[in-house]
């Protein structure tokens, strides 16, 4: 679904104006002349919190345990390109490059201190010094393997190297290449989701014999250029991005491999051409890099219903392109994000900031829309949330989802050509699911028409008032002298029918849904009030035979029911706020609605705490 979100100007505390950022705070940021930065990590040990930056001339590693004053610790000479990958196992930094040289290792131990001990791994056994250019690389961490990517050996494909028993000291173990060049992926516990950019699809790959790889399926992402994917932490769900223009972070269902399902795509600015290229996700967020827009947070609670949350623009300019964001890291205790510039606007220097989040759910809003006449979806119909950043459309189910940062009270219209219109009012509230379901009443001009009769005798009372009252529309008539009325041009719609007379009573028929041409039978109950039968319920009493009248002006009546004696009123405003609560035990008739604005309520009665019936009342 397409979505926009407007988001406000904050001041960065370095004094600089950064664009739509929200949810993040400025700390610091560090440039580096004279050398790029690609891809970033992080590593903490003994109290410290480390950023690891990929620099084009070698691994630099920065103490941010204070982010308002980061220190350079350390840069670890690698070969000069400005391709660099880094992830961590234990104690132990794993750096690749397009510019060769296999994987460097670096141990971390000694960390404060410069001097940290590093090697390049380039193979062993089969492979022996033929490991060599690697694009990027993940870590199974539970199974303790590492996986090169992309590069020249075995055409691009996987190299999976063990880490057991000594992380310093690897060896290779197998290769899959079965589907090619793998710009990317994640693997978790011997499933592999690997990116197959140039053939546009993300494999599933059971990994568990690493001698014989199982390909479980494949999966096409948006723009057919899958850069890089990540993994749920329940493992139902994996996230993938395309490093196209104008492109999408994406979420499928992955809890089944044999039934891949897409569930939801997101632009981190809508129609600013911005391109995105990592992402990870961390307690229900996804949290991704998008070169010129920086990076942004999407809640990802409910993966079919993506939501932006926050973001921060590292880089001044706009548009589509490969400068900005290269690369982002959320994973530290403490919670600050680094985030790597490729290079600063207008320089050749590369630049890390260091920035504070705050993590807020989304206001998510889900329904259906579907014709109240014949039951089925609508396709395309338009909701759209008055004076928010929410205008969805419905799917082919007649299903939309959306959702906001802000919460409120809003108005909502949905709209389809051919049917009426539906406005409503919602409550928005973060981390909160509003679900709308709504019928959609195709444009007519029904006929209705019927009969008054007394209940006693059935027969016709001439001079009877009828009423329909619906949500937007009401009409009235008087019978004629055998009882009868007739209505047209009825727009369809659900209604109230009323049927009164002052001396043989009336009767209410709620909530009456008018998609035809319908003919009524209105029978008129003398003592609707009361039972004949002393302390005795009646049947037939509901709700809407103890208030008079209803639609009503300046007030209504209601009367306590026989046979309750724990009867009680309460009053709810469209919003669904408790106006009033009123016992009906004394034998007393009430009346309401003096002080009330014009408008729709809902009034209801109750047994005690036990809700017997609700009832729609309006008042003119």
């Amino acid at each position: 679904m397409y979505r926009i979100f407007l988001f406000m100007l904050l001041l960065g505390a370095s004094g600089l104006v950064q664009a739509q950022n929200i949810n993040n705070v400025f700390r610091s940021k560090m440039t580096f002349p004279g050398q790029t930065l690609a891809n970033v990590w992080g590593y903490a040990a003994n109290g410290r919190e480390y950023a690891l930056l990929g620099a084009a001339k070698g691994l630099i590693i920065v103490d941010i345990t204070n982010p308002d004053q980061p220190v350079q610790i350390v840069q670890i000479p690698g070969p000069n390109n400005l391709w660099k990958e880094i992830k961590t196992y234990k104690h132990y930094a794993y750096v690749v490059s397009e510019g060769g040289m296999g994987v460097q290792i670096v141990d971390l131990t000694n960390l404060p201190s410069p001097n940290l001990p590093s090697k390049f791994y380039k193979g062993d056994g089969v492979i022996a010094n033929q490991l060599n250019t690697i694009h990027a690389l993940h870590i199974d961490t539970t199974k303790g393997f590492l996986y090169a990517w992309g590069g020249g050996l075995f055409n691009g494909g996987a190299k999976i190297i063990n880490l057991n028993p000594d992380p310093y000291n690897p060896t290779y173990t197998a290769k899959y290449d079965l589907l090619g060049y793998i710009h990317d992926g994640f693997v978790d516990n011997d499933t592999m989701y690997a990116g197959h950019i140039y053939a546009g699809y993300f494999s599933m790959v059971n990994m568990n014999d690493k001698a014989n790889p199982e390909l479980l399926n494949t999966q096409n992402t948006p723009d057919n250029f899958t850069h890089n994917t990540w993994l749920s932490d329940d493992r139902r769900t994996i996230f993938t991005t395309d490093e196209r223009n104008n492109s999408f972070l994406a979420s499928y269902d992955v809890s089944n491999p044999d039934d891949i399902k897409f569930l939801d795509k997101i632009q981190s600015n809508p129609g600013s051409n911005s391109i995105v290229h990592n992402t990870y996700y961390l307690n229900g967020y996804a949290v991704t890099s998008w070169y010129k827009d920086g990076y942004t947070i999407v809640d990802a609670t409910r993966p079919a219903n993506l939501i932006q949350v926050g973001n921060y623009d590292t880089y001044p300019e706009a548009g589509g392109g490969f400068d900005g964001c290269w690369g982002v890291y959320p994973y530290l205790s403490s919670g600050t994000i680094i985030a790597s510039n490729i290079e600063a606007a207008g320089t050749a220097d590369g630049e890390v900031y260091f920035t504070t989040p705050t993590y807020v759910r989304a206001c998510y809003l889900e329904g259906l829309v579907k014709d109240a006449a014949t039951g089925l979806p609508i396709f395309n119909a338009q909701v759209n949330v008055l004076n928010s950043s929410i205008l969805l459309s419905a799917d082919q189910s007649g299903i939309f989802r959306g959702g906001q940062l802000t919460p409120g009270v809003f108005t909502v219209e949905v709209t389809m050509a051919g049917y009426q219109p539906f406005i409503t009012q919602i409550q928005l509230e973060n981390g909160v699911l509003t679900e709308l379901n709504v019928e959609l009443y195709p444009l007519g001009n029904l006929k209705v028409n019927g009969q008054v009769v007394r209940e006693t005798d059935q027969t016709p009372v001439s001079g009877a008032q009828v009423w329909l009252y619906g949500d937007y529309d009401s009409y009235n008539r008087t019978t004629d002298a055998q009882g009868n009325f007739a209505f047209s041009g009825i727009n369809p719609g659900v209604y109230s029918i009323s049927g009164s007379e002052p001396i043989d009573g009336m009767q209410m028929l709620n909530n009456q849904k008018l998609t035809r041409d319908t003919t009524i039978r209105i029978e008129l109950y003398k003592n609707y009030r009361r039972d004949p039968n002393p302390g005795v319920r009646n049947p037939r009493s509901t709700l809407s035979e103890m208030i008079f009248p209803n639609p009503f002006g300046n007030h209504f009546t209601c009367t306590p029911p026989i046979g309750l004696e724990h009867a009680q009123v309460r009053v709810y405003n469209v919003l669904g706020a408790l106006m009033l609560t009123q016992p009906l035990t004394d034998g007393n008739a009430y009346t309401f609605g003096q002080n009330w604005a014009s408008g729709v309520y809902q009034l209801q009665l109750l047994d005690g705490e036990t809700v017997l019936e609700t009832l729609k009342i309006v008042k003119q």
